[in-house]
């Protein structure tokens, strides 16, 4: 039986792709008067050179040589779009988002990991859960947040405290980052403690699953799009059976991580679900004290009409997922804002000097004074512009479409071209590094980090290219209907660390060089260190 399961799945695969070859070269489409690289490998296309961690020069390269809308090669030849044109994305995003949906490949690799999660859904049902979510993120809810953050960052200002109360050391600060953030939004997200983060504890099994998830979803990346069909075959428990049959260890590695995080989900929920029904005495003894995203979120569920009310299923699939989405981009952002400030210590004296003045006159800052530091303000918004932790994203049209473009494109033909019909089916890259660092829009400097941009009004461009982000004309967090949900926190999130990071500590680079990788969330690694996630910074009391 499990010869001819697997035999079966081979033929599709086999057909797909022999499609795949015939459609691209006898079926012709607007798409092959696009300019763009070359491609160095007919199987492979330019994947090699886009999604690799050293893929920063090949992007930085086809976005000046090209324009804002460039055709590369994907597997056995299939042209696919590179789009950072801001009229095309506010068509992407915004008002055609409908169109360009979630690629088969992310949306069934995410159902597989997480189960029905806002990020696993596409169309009414997707809409249906993120009118229940959008007034949990409301700025009164996050308000009330704060006083969470500060008290897990009160933690790891003091475990760091300790380790540097005898003289400077060198300390790996994306680790902290990373057991931070975790911490953050489990008080925050789920009234729940991953993490004391004293120094060499035994990580929580859900925190180790979670670092791991990033690594093996990647090793699957590519059969991501085949797992649709696999995931309509016969009942969950068949499935089941034929995962633990087949002999892959990324999928067994995965399987593993998934049962992991499952089980700490179910756990969560089953306590926030009887708090709830044991009143509101026993919730204001939990972590957060009930103001956390999950009980905000199932007292939403209660009082929703029948048909808006979400399963439990659906709600126990929100925990991993969010948890995914904002651990590991918020501790990259986090890791880059420091590792910047400690390579350019003028700006880290600058930034210190407002915020001791003013941490000196109110001590912990509730949210509306400290989303009005302007110079923390100003290096937030430019780390975020120049380094969005996610580089780029994909969708792919269900139908054909017309694309319009802000700045015309020379065709091969030798013809401009102000707008492309996209075929159904096609694939594209929404590059926001490229959005965001756009010299059409942010000038000949566009590629420097200067905070102090944000310190005078921004060039008429910027507002007039109408990028459709929905954070400071950058497409960071995205924009339209599957925007980040969740971006006011991660900002916010941000902002206390720093406030009281550098209050305390002076970071400086240490000797080891770094290198950022181009993996699915931008990572740091010592050259020479091979691909280990790390980011030694000196760091020495104030």
């Amino acid at each position: 039986m499990l010869y001819l399961i697997l035999q079966a799945i081979y033929l599709y695969g086999l057909s797909f792709a022999f499609w795949r070859v015939v459609r691209q070269y006898f079926v012709k489409t607007s798409l092959d008067n696009i300019p763009g690289p070359p491609s160095p490998s007919f199987f492979q296309g330019n994947f090699r050179q886009l999604f690799t961690i050293h893929g920063w020069a090949f992007h930085k390269y086809i976005a000046a040589k090209y324009g804002g809308v460039v055709k590369v090669k994907a597997l056995f030849g299939e042209n696919q779009l590179y789009v950072f044109d801001p009229k095309a994305l506010r068509h992407i995003v915004i008002k055609d988002q409908y169109i360009y949906e979630e690629t088969s490949a992310f949306i069934q690799g995410n159902l597989l990991l997480f189960g029905k999660a806002l990020m696993s859904t596409l169309g009414d049902y997707h809409r249906r859960q993120r009118k229940m979510f959008n007034p949990v993120f409301s700025v009164a809810n996050i308000r009330g947040m704060v006083p969470v953050f500060y008290s897990v960052t009160h933690r790891l200002r003091d475990s760091i405290a300790k380790k540097v109360s005898n003289g400077p050391q060198e300390i790996d600060m994306v680790s902290w980052m990373g057991r931070t953030t975790l911490e953050l939004i489990g008080q925050s997200g789920f009234g729940y403690s991953f993490d004391t983060l004293a120094e060499n504890v035994t990580p929580n099994p859900y925190s180790a699953a979670m670092k791991s998830l990033g690594s093996a979803a990647m090793k699957m990346v590519f059969v991501q799009e085949y797992l649709y069909y696999v995931t309509k075959i016969g009942t969950p428990q068949f499935r089941r059976f034929i995962i633990d049959m087949l002999p892959w260890k990324a999928m067994h590695d995965a399987r593993d991580i998934v049962d992991t995080m499952h089980k700490t989900s179910v756990e969560i929920f089953e306590s926030k679900k009887k708090a709830l029904l044991d009143g509101d005495d026993v919730v204001a003894r939990q972590i957060g004290q009930g103001k956390d995203i999950m009980s905000m979120l199932m007292r939403a569920n209660m009082d929703a009409s029948d048909e808006d009310k979400l399963d439990e299923d659906e709600l126990i699939a929100q925990i991993t997922s969010l948890t995914f989405a904002a651990v590991d981009t918020t501790s990259s952002a986090l890791s880059r804002s420091l590792h910047l400030l400690a390579q350019h210590p003028e700006i880290q004296e600058k930034l210190r000097r407002e915020i001791t003045e003013a941490r000196a006159e109110k001590g912990d800052l509730p949210y509306d004074e400290l989303i009005s530091l302007p110079y923390l303000e100003a290096i937030v918004r430019e780390t975020l512009r120049l380094y969005p932790p996610v580089s780029f994203l994909t969708r792919t049209t269900r139908q054909d479409i017309i694309m319009p473009l802000s700045k015309p494109l020379r065709g091969l033909n030798g013809e401009e071209i102000h707008e492309i019909l996209v075929p159904n089916n096609t694939n594209l890259f929404i590059s926001i590094i490229e959005a965001n660092r756009n010299p059409d829009i942010w000038g000949p400097d566009a590629l420097e980090w200067i905070p102090e941009r944000w310190l005078s009004p921004l060039p008429s461009s910027v507002s007039d290219a109408h990028v459709p982000g929905i954070y400071s004309h950058l497409m960071t967090f995205l924009g339209g209907g599957r925007a980040c949900i969740g971006f006011k926190v991660s900002q916010i999130e941000i902002k206390v660390v720093l406030s009281l990071l550098i209050e305390a500590f002076r970071f400086a680079p240490s000797k080891k060089e770094i290198f950022w990788q181009m993996t699915t969330v931008a990572t740091p690694t010592v050259v020479g260190e091979g691909t280990k996630i790390q980011l030694p910074l000196h760091v020495s009391r104030v």
